[in-house]
């Protein structure tokens, strides 16, 4: 069944057995794998996680239902974690939906499932399952969110200072976890010991300044134009500046591309969906954009903004392995495009 507003939210806190499966799926990865985490932290630090793919579950239908079944061979609670899942795991949910005993919990992220998919009906239709389909937050929503995630780590983040932190992780939940874990660290902020965030603590830790113009080397990872990125990369090294520099624009690019194609999918038509995307496309850089869109589609925009976020994580490593990892990330996305020309 569809959750209501904030009801996966307190199902989740509470493991709530009246639910053998709960499916989040939809273009916000991020924000699905942090709702997982909340049945992770009720099921508390001791319970076992099995975690099964769709590939494991194609080979053994019976699998899953029987792992929902099993008692742990040390008394300790139990739950299963099912990713990288498509309709092959059909056969082994309706077997799980259909078990009399299940008692294990069962969270399944679904990635960017179309509404057309088999599973996703299945989910939307049935009782036992509690089905969460996760967008990306528009601004005012991500500011929020970065608010919220503030507060549980201690920090006091104002209206404006959240907005600017949903904005440099172009509303990338993981991201904005990432930014406000930082500056918690910075001020020594902790939930006993709350400290107020600061614009100095942001700007101290930020990687988002940069005097080149990251756009041709942006339009030339999502565009698939890899000896274009190759010149950039190269004139990066020359101006001696940071990968940090660019990861950020080009999650908001890929994140903006993936808004824009969902709602193709949904309406039909590129012009319309390009139409409701309103001011956030410049209008130099429709006609980019809309060649862009047209080259993903939202399984594919879906798993570059993960390489696109492992690759802003590794800026934060050592310098060299740092780099190494982003360049190849970036490349992977690439050439990805260029495939899809």
């Amino acid at each position: 069944m569809k959750s209501a507003k904030g009801q996966i939210e307190r199902a989740l806190d509470a493991a709530d057995p009246g639910f053998r499966l709960y499916f989040l799926y939809g273009p916000d990865e991020a924000g699905a794998a942090a709702l997982a985490k909340r049945l992770e932290r009720a099921m508390g630090p001791q319970a076992e996680r099995i975690d099964l793919d769709g590939a494991t579950l194609r080979s053994d239908p019976a699998r899953l239902a029987d792992e929902a079944a099993a008692f742990s061979m040390f008394g300790d609670k139990r739950w299963i974690r099912l990713s990288a899942f498509g309709d092959e795991a059909l056969p082994a949910i309706e077997a799980l939906l259909e078990t009399e005993q299940a008692g294990n919990p069962v969270v399944a992220l679904g990635g960017a499932l179309k509404n057309t998919s088999k599973l996703v009906k299945l989910a939307l239709d049935h009782p036992a399952v509690l089905a969460n389909a996760c967008y990306l937050p528009d601004a005012q929503e991500a500011g929020r969110l970065a608010t919220a995630i503030a507060q549980e780590r201690g920090l006091r983040l104002s209206p404006d200072l959240g907005r600017r932190i949903a904005e440099l992780a172009a509303g990338d939940r993981a991201l904005i976890e990432s930014e406000i874990e930082k500056i918690a660290l910075y001020l020594d902020a902790t939930p006993d010991h709350p400290a107020e965030a600061t614009a100095e603590a942001l700007n101290a830790l930020s990687a988002e300044a940069t005097d080149a113009d990251p756009g041709p080397l942006v339009n030339a990872v999502i565009g698939g134009n890899i000896d274009q990125l190759l010149h950039e990369l190269a004139m990066l090294d020359l101006r001696g500046a940071s990968l940090a520099s660019i990861t950020r624009p080009l999650l908001a690019r890929a994140l903006q591309v993936a808004t824009i194609r969902a709602e193709f999918e949904r309406c039909g038509k590129l012009d319309m969906a390009m139409e409701r995307a309103g001011k956030s496309v410049f209008w130099k850089e429709k006609p980019l954009i809309q060649a862009q869109v047209k080259r993903w589609n939202s399984q594919s925009i879906a798993r570059a903004i993960e390489r696109l976020a492992l690759a802003e994580r590794a800026t934060r490593d050592s310098k060299n392995a740092g780099e190494v990892v982003v360049r190849q990330e970036l490349l992977a996305v690439a050439r990805q495009a260029a495939r899809d020309r």
